[in-house]
């Protein structure tokens, strides 16, 4: 029969407990700090290098993503505050703002063609003719940053992914599930037909005219009745090629 631990054996038990939690605290207490050291360092080397490649971050767009990409691993955001040490010592937040700007202006001038739904490289495009004689190059990833600061602002901006592309939403127009499968369809050719759409997603044709019809009310749609088989086609701006190199170049 096995003998129960006396009160002095339980109280020695109690001891090696907490002796070996307050060890566990101090262990994490000392990779904590190290940790913070190790960041601070970090940080104060990332200031170093900004202030070295200065002019790099702010004219190579391959350079500046690298930049950003460090600092989100330290949790370092440049663009926080357009007043604070990133901002003076780069002018960083300068360029996103001047950005955000002519987006909005690309965004408005396009909207009567293309509904409020424009392409990311289509909007990147008009971004670069506007941009050419500053000679400051900009990317996708720069529009993204741009974009994701004026979401905040709570401009209406919005990035969706349809299909393979990555659209730009100016207005607040609310898409479903039929009409992202139509935007989608229609990445191939730029346009659908109402057969086509019957076809490839086994809908009624009442399921497809009233998807068609709203995207029609809401400007995202072109009625092209100019065809042999009388066929009409709905033709989609903002993932048509055809037309992108068409609207805000000015």
């Amino acid at each position: 029969m096995r003998r129960r631990p006396g009160i002095g054996g339980l109280q020695k038990a109690a001891a090696a407990r907490d002796q070996y939690r307050l060890l566990g605290e101090n262990v994490a207490k000392l990779r904590t700090d190290l940790m913070k050291e190790q960041l601070a360092t970090f940080r104060s080397q990332l200031e170093e290098f900004a202030r070295k490649h200065k002019n790099d971050i702010r004219k190579n767009p391959a350079f500046r993503a690298q930049f950003h990409e460090m600092c989100a691993k330290v949790g370092v955001d440049p663009l926080a505050s357009n007043k604070g040490f990133w901002a003076e010592l780069l002018g960083i937040g300068d360029f996103y703002y001047e950005l955000g700007v002519q987006i909005i202006e690309v965004c408005m001038l396009t909207r009567s063609h293309n509904g409020g739904l424009i392409s990311l490289q289509e909007l990147c495009n008009h971004l670069r003719q506007r941009r050419k004689k500053d000679r400051e190059a900009v990317t996708e990833d720069d529009c993204l940053r741009a974009i994701s600061k004026l979401k905040v602002l709570g401009s209406g901006f919005e990035v969706i992914t349809v299909g393979k592309k990555k659209l730009v939403r100016s207005v607040p127009t609310e898409l479903n599930k039929d009409h992202n499968q139509i935007l989608e369809l229609a990445q191939g050719q730029g346009f659908v037909t109402v057969e086509e759409v019957q076809r490839r997603h086994s809908w009624t044709s009442g399921r497809v005219i009233d998807a068609l019809e709203t995207l029609l009310e809401e400007g995202l749609a072109m009625i092209d009745d100019g065809h042999k088989d009388g066929k009409r086609r709905y033709w989609f701006p903002c993932v048509s090629s055809v037309y992108a190199t068409s609207g805000a170049d000015t």
